[in-house]
């Protein structure tokens, strides 16, 4: 009996997806609730699993493709999954006998490039079959080993394998003038267009300013151990005081909290708070939802939990839409300045920045102080100047003097 594998119902904000990976090759067998193919949409990567046991029987769709809501995928053919296992080891028995490694105690002839290249991604020339004549290792079958070293992890079972990450930079050895190709991610892309969109549709602007980081950091310091101890394991960082700073600043300047749809104005009377995070397939803001009733606690544990699931590639459609306002955080990776994008139909995107130790005049006197650059980045046709520099301001009265977001002074 034939079983449709068919995409899964897509929402309304995804048109459309593209077959990422089949986990499975034609012949081979399928358990039921195994994972057989990942479908890459602009915005997540949806599973589709197997719904009984059973043998891949047909690929219709192959990788690359593009494929709507509901359509067919390939087929699984019911029960026979037991016949199905040595036949389909036959085939891959094969190539083995035609390039083998040197055998033990032999030295594998290779060129002075492939063995450079062997080096210097620690692998053992004896243990690569040469395709070369007379079984003379080549750059080729170097890179080749190089590639399947990266892949093993990938050799796992299916059901614990994360999504699909983007194709990674491929090795090249020293002195080659060589070019790999590979296409775009449908989120990279969508990531692109978007950006592109938003610089070619916005009155973009950026402003600054620099916020003193040590009362935060004596609080952290004084209470994250208890923190940590009282929350069962949560993590007292810096991003929860700049979202809880941010929800009381958006309080206070609504129009940075709003968005433009068509000729109308939105202004929302929620701060649902969107978190940029970086993930092996590209950047994806999930979204912390009425963020102004969360704790710090739940805030930190929101951001960890959305920083594991797109570590995973689990982040669900549900978890990145929406959003009123998102901050940016290129400080972990050691950026000091920079003008974010705003993410549409947004008007504002906040930037947070590396923590560098500067002198600072302090009534009279030269302070080391650990200080942060700040930039909100606007639409100024719906922000205007003195609008987000007084945001900005009241981002850092609430950041150097945390008791205000206590007291809300």
């Amino acid at each position: 009996m034939a079983i449709e594998i068919k995409a899964p119902t897509f929402p309304e904000s995804v048109a459309d997806g593209t077959v990422a990976t089949w986990h499975k090759k034609v012949g081979e067998a399928v358990k039921r609730d195994e994972l057989i193919v990942d479908i890459e949409t602009d915005k997540v990567v949806i599973e589709v699993l197997a719904e009984a046991d059973g043998v891949l029987a047909e690929i219709i769709k192959n990788e690359g493709d593009t494929v709507l809501s509901n359509e067919l995928l390939g087929k699984l053919s019911e029960g026979g999954a037991a016949a199905a296992a040595p036949a389909a080891a036959a085939p891959a028995a094969a190539p083995a006998a035609a390039a083998a490694p040197a055998a033990a105690g032999e030295d594998a002839i290779l060129s002075p490039a492939a063995r450079k290249l062997a080096e210097e991604n620690g692998i053992d020339p004896n243990s690569i079959a040469g395709t070369g004549k007379g079984g003379r290792v080549t750059k080729e079958d170097v890179v080749a080993a190089v590639e399947a070293k990266k892949n093993a992890p990938a050799a796992a079972p299916a059901a614990a394998k994360p999504a699909a990450p983007a194709a990674e930079a491929p090795v090249f050895a020293a002195g080659d003038r060589v070019e790999k190709r590979v296409p775009m991610t449908r989120l990279r892309a969508k990531v692109a267009e978007r950006l592109v969109e938003a610089q070619s549709s916005m009155a973009m602007l950026t402003t600054f300013n620099e916020v003193n980081m040590k009362p935060i950091m004596d609080l952290r310091n004084k209470y994250k151990d208890l923190f940590e101890k009282k929350h069962n394991g949560v993590r007292l960082g810096f991003m929860s005081f700049f979202v809880k700073a941010a929800t009381e600043a958006l309080k206070r300047f609504p129009g940075v909290n709003a968005s433009i749809d068509g000729n109308d104005i939105v202004y929302h009377g929620y701060q649902d708070i969107g978190v940029a995070v970086s993930s092996d397939r590209g950047l994806v803001v999930p979204v912390l939802r009425n963020a102004e009733f969360m704790s710090l606690a739940e805030i930190e544990n929101g951001i960890a939990t959305f920083g594991k699931k797109a570590k995973d590639g689990k982040l669900s459609i549900e978890d990145m839409t929406g959003g009123t306002f998102t901050i940016s955080n290129g400080g972990v990776f050691g950026s000091l300045l920079s003008t974010p994008i705003v993410n549409p139909p947004q008007t504002a995107i906040l930037g947070m920045h590396k923590i560098q130790e500067r002198p600072m005049a302090v009534n009279g006197q030269v302070v080391i102080l650990p200080m942060m650059y700040l930039a909100l980045s606007y639409d100024h046709r719906m922000i205007d100047g003195k609008e987000a520099v007084s945001f900005l301001v009241a981002m850092k009265d609430l950041l150097e003097d945390p008791a205000r977001l206590l007291l809300d002074v």
